[in-house]
């Protein structure tokens, strides 16, 4: 349940539900000054900022520790990459409002509210197709489920005088940071099983007992005994066995996603020396903001 929980909040946008939180916190606070509410504001506050401030700080060390890997040599687990996002017709699909082809989009609309003179959010969503990214030794497709993505282009537009729609889009040709969860499906990482696959194997034969009789009723009597079934088996054993060295043969299929254990999975037009940054000014802005929501609380008693 946490899990899921770190993972819904991550895929929306984070620096505007905080901004939001933090306007909304300080509003409070100084409409009803004095009060109880202003003062649970204030402490919602700095709780608030405190951690924001910690989580900005986990995210600035992920992406200073973790060295950029290899698609074509990276270990199975949380890796870095940095590959150059497919611009192929097949990889591209259409952001629902716009129309512009894209490889990611997230939307939200907004209407008027005339009698507060201000924008409600009335719909959102964000795509979830996979896309590829390429470096110079192979390939891989990302899965954008639960991604906090950051660098996307911000286009707003207005359709008319009441509705406001904001778009965030990943485009093909950008080169793209990620970091997450690394697999390969397929190829030498298939999980395969000798045992399940004989039987099942054998099954098959079973059920047409005229063609397992004409392979392995060797001595002709019309039944399949012991030592001819071992024979079968052996058979289906050596057969099993090859099939799984030709699937191991073949190329896998490299995926990135988020990690099952809720760490974090980020996909970023910005380079990560440029995420390190943002990620320590915001820890500083977070902690700001928290010395001051405390600050007021205590001068307030």
């Amino acid at each position: 349940m946490r899990v899921w929980a770190l993972r819904a909040l991550r895929s929306q946008n984070l620096s505007g539900l905080l901004v939001a939180a933090y306007i909304g916190l300080f509003t409070a606070a100084l409409q009803l000054r004095g009060s109880p509410m202003a003062r649970a504001s204030l402490v919602a506050a700095v709780v608030v900022g405190i951690v924001a401030w910690a989580g900005a700080l986990r995210r600035a060390r992920a992406v200073a520790h973790l060295a950029t890997s290899r698609i074509a040599s990276a270990a199975q687990g949380y890796v870095e990459v940095m590959g150059r996002a497919s611009v192929d017709p097949d990889n591209l699909i259409l952001s629902p409002m716009s129309g512009v082809q894209c490889l990611w989009y997230r939307y939200r609309v907004f209407s008027r509210d005339n009698a507060k003179e201000e924008w409600r959010q009335t719909d959102s969503g964000v795509s979830s197709a996979t896309f590829e990214i390429r470096d110079e030794t192979g390939a891989a497709r990302v899965d954008p489920d639960h991604a906090e993505v950051l660098g996307a282009e911000v286009r707003t537009n207005y359709p008319d005088t009441d509705t406001k729609l904001v778009e965030e889009l990943l485009f093909g040709g950008r080169v793209l940071y990620v970091l997450g969860e690394f697999s390969t499906i397929g190829g030498a990482h298939s999980v395969l099983s000798v045992r399940d696959d004989v039987s099942t194997l054998l099954a098959e034969w079973k059920a047409d007992a005229a063609g397992l009789k004409r392979r392995f009723d060797l001595d002709g009597n019309g039944e399949i005994d012991l030592r001819e079934w071992e024979l079968a088996r052996r058979l289906a054993t050596k057969t099993v066995e090859q099939q799984h060295r030709a699937i191991r043969k073949e190329p896998g299929v490299h995926m990135l996603r988020a990690p099952p254990d809720g760490r974090l999975f980020l996909i970023s037009a910005l380079s990560p020396q440029t995420l390190r940054r943002r990620f320590v000014l915001w820890s500083f802005a977070h902690l700001g903001l928290a010395l001051a929501a405390a600050v007021l609380l205590v001068r307030w008693r």
